[in-house]
């Protein structure tokens, strides 16, 4: 029979899972409900998230979670949750107690909830002494005389002392006819208004949020102030004038404007701490209210502490202490600034306390989430900021920092955003973040707008021409932003902090401006010189386009000198005076200042590159020829392809050698750019030279990588950089010119003499009648030799058994600078003029003649001509050899024209290689550092800097050689196939 049973629950088990589908699929949904959603008559169970109907006589309370008894009922019995509710009899008005377990007789009407009602200013009494439930209820009166001056508490069921306020006002417990009630306060009627305007502005958002805390306690706290000189009252005023950004305006009943009634209105009570602008009772919120006072209270005193980087007087700490309050007025703590107040970025103590390190550059800057802000200030703090400093005597001293809000409005107008600090509005008290005026509805909810410092700047101005350290006090620049609170936790604001040191650069720039006009001027002189001395040289009388234009060339190269000395000599102004003072004299220019610097480097790069170019024009189209003096020295035997007696062929290979060298050392300098290059960088990221150009008073060139390390200078930067590139290139031409060219190896002088062992002479016509000569003829009459005669001949000149190598007899000067006569040349065109024609027109052109066999007649025939000039052969081309006048040689130009005959000026300085490299290092040397740092400017990276510093000097060194090789080709008509 059991076993049946059981086998008939089982199926009956089974059919009914089966129906309700729970083995194919279990539900986890339910219906979302609230407590508004469950009526009068239910509860919302908090365990089971629903609808629960209350039991018998019961209703859902103002909560919603929990049941209670009908109006006119009892609890007679309570489980937890669970209550029994019975009606209380219907006779003498019968009520129910206030814990709502008992029926109580009423002596007057009920309340809503089914209580007995006192009329105003009276007590229930329930019970008696004992607790013993009284048959009737008893109003009794609480005495709002004096001298118990007590009403009911909020609950109603005992009597306490009335407030203050009500009992200085009226001297009783109501706040009498003419008075004034807000905020739980009784105030006598005041020259204050009668309503306040309980808005906060938030300029940036166009709109003004009706705040909750203004509110609560704007009107309240301005009456306590003003009536009964509460000082915590006084301070939650002032708290909220800094809320609403200092701002002034035509309405006297905001939160500022209530604060100047107040300060006007207390004038008699006098300042304290000797300070007009702080009235007694009042925090000290302004400088005064008229235009120019900030400069007064910015400039007129200076701070009674002076700093030294060195020396047994060193002093570099800012010291810097604010007295806290809440926005309920209510002083917390003297604090140190530092990390927990005015810096919000988190970092490390050592980090953030280099901050407050006279003469270092600080800056700080992060992204802070707006969940974070909201949940690290749920209430605003504010600082009064002040120095502190000890007197010669020990004695403590606080001295004011003053405030320039940039959000402060005077009239509708952002005064503090000019530069003009004659129109500034100085303040006082600052506070980092706001999140309690944006609030809307009630002091609990999320505040609808915050208000964050996300800028703050604080300047330090150094006393002109001090020798003391001294400075003006600081200023606190801050900018606050106004952030509209919709998604916090992905919301953000970006947040600086940053201190900053100048001083005057007027005097400075003055003399800047002076230097740059009368150098400027020099230069135009200068370059008037040259271009007078071009003119001579090119035997040109008219001033034409082309003479403008090289002049305007010649002036550029010539003003970028100019700039390249004023910057050099500033960076070196800065980084020597900077680092080296012991005594605060000199503060860096700040990064808005030195773009006047900046721009002057661009100028002297732009007009030092133009200079660059044009030079390089300029030696890629020089006129050169390679004189031949070797001579045949036979005929030709015969059978050998030849008529008899014919002179036997002059070797081109003695040319060929000398052309090769010739276009070896087109690109020869004075120094190794590579190593150059290499040794700077060394120099500057190994070595630590960079550290010097760090904006602060530190002169050490190794750094702790985990201390602060301040901004870059670009003034000083460029100053270590310039002076780093050029007094390792001035190094290596001192080494190269005194050590390397005289012992190891000199290719200039090497090449001369190469050329009077080779027996050939070259001309140099850099202009179209001015250029150089090397006088190559050998004074053994041939080179075209075997080696055993030509060790003889090299014997004989050893041992001073032969004519000397000069172009005079009885002479060694080989160089020459010449300033040939217009025939001469006009003889030297004639010459060439069968192979310039070949690039001109076709009817122009010889077909009869090959190129080859034209170059070499044009050859042959400017080696006869110009060996026969040298020779004196023609009468009419004939040439003098003199010395340059000293100052000739200083300016670089000609005092003689020549008219009949060309001169041929003694050079021992070798001057033919101003067609070189080697003879324009400076400007090569000037360009390289120029360029060098100009990417470093722009990228403030060194190494980057050095790369394409190496690639520029390359890709130029290959243009020169490329071309110049063609160049030399085509006018010593050797032929390319042979420059190796």
């Amino acid at each position: 029979m059991a076993t049946g049973t059981l086998h008939m629950f089982t199926c009956v088990s089974f059919l009914l899972l089966l129906k309700s589908n729970i083995y194919l699929c279990q539900q986890f949904t339910i219906s979302f409900l609230t407590p508004s959603d469950c009526g009068v008559e239910k509860r919302f169970d908090i365990s089971s998230l629903s609808c629960v109907k209350c039991g018998l006589n019961q209703i859902s309370s103002k909560t919603g979670t929990t049941c209670i008894c009908q109006t006119g009922f009892k609890v007679i019995s309570s489980n937890g949750a669970t209550i029994t509710c019975q009606q209380c009899p219907a006779d003498t008005k019968p009520g129910v107690t206030r814990d709502g377990y008992g029926c109580i007789g009423c002596p007057g009407g009920l309340n809503e909830d089914g209580t007995c009602l006192c009329p105003p200013g009276n007590i229930l009494v329930e019970r008696d002494m004992n607790g013993n439930l009284l048959e009737e209820a008893i109003c009794t009166a609480c005495s709002p005389v004096e001298s118990a001056f007590s009403t009911p508490d909020v609950t109603g069921s005992s009597c306490v002392r009335c407030q203050d306020s009500f009992i200085n006002t009226s001297l009783s417990c109501v706040c009498g006819q003419g008075n004034i009630m807000t905020g739980g306060l009784c105030f006598p009627p005041s020259n204050l208004a009668t309503s306040v305007a309980t808005s906060v502005a938030f300029a940036q958002l166009a709109f003004a949020v009706p705040s909750a805390w203004f509110s609560k306690n704007l009107h309240s706290s301005a009456a306590a102030c003003l009536i009964f000189t509460n000082l915590t009252a006084c301070q939650a005023l002032g708290n909220m004038c800094v809320m609403n950004m200092h701002s002034f305006s035509s309405i006297t009943n905001d939160a500022c404007g209530l604060y100047n009634t107040i300060f006007r209105a207390t004038a008699a009570l006098g300042s304290v701490q000797d300070i007009s602008y702080w009235r007694s009772n009042l925090p000290w919120l302004y400088y005064g209210d008229q235009p120019g006072l900030a400069s007064r209270a910015l400039r007129t005193e200076v701070l009674p502490v002076g700093f030294s980087f060195k020396g047994p007087n060193k002093n570099t700490n800012i010291n810097f202490v604010a007295a806290v309050y809440d926005a309920s007025g209510d002083f917390l703590k003297w604090g140190t600034v530092g990390r927990d107040n005015l810096q919000l970025c988190p970092d490390t103590a050592t980090r953030i306390s280099a901050a407050y390190t006279f003469g270092t550059a600080y800056q700080q800057n992060c992204i802070l989430s707006v969940s974070k802000l909201l949940k690290d200030f749920p209430e605003p703090l504010f600082y009064d900021l002040f120095m502190d400093f000890s007197t010669s005597d020990g004695e403590r001293k606080l001295i004011a920092v003053p405030l320039r809000n940039l959000n402060l409005q005077y009239n509708g107008q952002f005064v503090n955003q000019g530069d003009n600090m004659n129109n500034w509005y100085l303040t006082r008290r600052i506070f980092m973040v706001d999140t309690l005026s944006g609030r809307e509805s009630t002091l609990a909810a999320q505040p609808k707008v915050i208000r964050v410092a996300t800028d703050i700047r604080i300047s330090f101005t150094l006393v002109p021409n001090t020798q003391r350290g001294e400075v003006y006090p600081p200023l606190i620049s801050v900018s606050y932003s106004d952030i509209l609170v919709s998604d916090p936790a992905e919301q953000t604001v970006s947040v600086s902090f940053a201190l900053e040191y100048e001083m005057d650069q007027k005097e400075a720039q003055i003399k800047t401006d002076i230097a740059l006009g009368v150098l400027g001027g020099v230069a135009v002189l200068y370059s008037l010189l040259k271009t007078a001395s071009w003119k001579r040289r090119i035997a040109s009388p008219i001033i034409d386009l082309e003479t403008i234009l090289k002049f305007l060339l010649f002036y550029a190269g010539d003003l970028a000198n100019v700039f390249f000395v004023l910057t050099v000599g500033t960076g070196l102004y800065w980084l020597i005076f900077n680092k080296a003072q012991h005594f605060v004299s000199v503060l860096l220019p700040l990064p808005e200042q030195e773009e006047r610097f900046v721009t002057y480097v661009g100028c002297a790069f732009a007009l030092k590159g133009v200079q660059f170019l044009h030079k390089l024009l300029h030696q890629l189209s020089v006129d050169i020829f390679f004189i031949d003096w070797e001579r045949p020295r036979g005929k030709v035997v015969e059978g050998l392809g030849a008529a008899k007696g014919t002179p036997s062929p002059v070797s081109i290979w003695r040319t060929y050698f000398v052309a090769n060298e010739w276009n070896e050392i087109q690109t020869v300098r004075k120094i190794n750019p590579t190593f150059q290059v290499a040794s700077v960088l060394f120099f500057l990221e190994v070595v630590g030279f960079s550290s010097l150009a760090l904006r602060d008073p530190y002169s050490t060139l190794q750094r702790d990588p985990q201390a602060y390390i301040a901004p870059w200078s670009l003034v000083l930067r460029y100053g270590v950089a310039a002076t780093m590139w050029l007094v390792i290139g001035f190094l290596q031409m001192l080494f190269f010119t005194v050590i390397h060219e005289r012992f190891v190896e000199d290719r200039i002088r090497q090449f001369v003499d190469l050329c009077s062992i080779s027996n050939v002479s070259v001309l140099l016509l850099s202009h179209r009648c001015f250029g150089y000569y090397i006088h190559g003829r050998s004074v053994h009459g041939h080179a075209d030799t075997n080696m055993e005669e030509m060790n003889t001949h090299l014997k004989r000149e050893a041992e001073n058994l032969c004519g000397q190598r000069g172009l005079l007899p009885n002479t060694d000067t080989q160089t020459f600078q010449v300033s040939i006569t217009h025939r001469l040349r006009q003889q030297y065109d004639r010459i060439l003029e069968p192979l310039t024609r070949r690039n001109g027109p076709s009817r122009l052109i010889d077909a009869s003649a090959s190129p080859i066999e034209q170059s070499t007649k044009a050859y042959h025939t400017m080696n006869r001509f110009l060996g026969s000039v040298i020779d004196h052969a023609h009468k009419d081309m004939d040439y003098i050899v003199k010395d340059k006048l000293l100052f000739e040689r200083v300016i670089g130009m000609e005092f003689i024209e020549p008219l009949d005959k060309s001169i041929f000026y003694n050079d021992e300085s070798h001057s033919f290689s101003d067609v070189l490299y080697y003879g324009n290092e400076s400007t090569l040397l000037i360009f390289d550092t120029l360029f060098f740092c100009v990417v470093d400017l722009g990228s403030q990276s060194f190494v980057l800097a050095a790369v394409l510093t190496y690639l520029e000097q390359l890709v130029f060194r290959l243009i020169r050689n490329s071309i110049g090789r063609r160049n030399l080709a085509a006018k010593t008509l050797v032929d390319e196939r042979f420059l190796i």
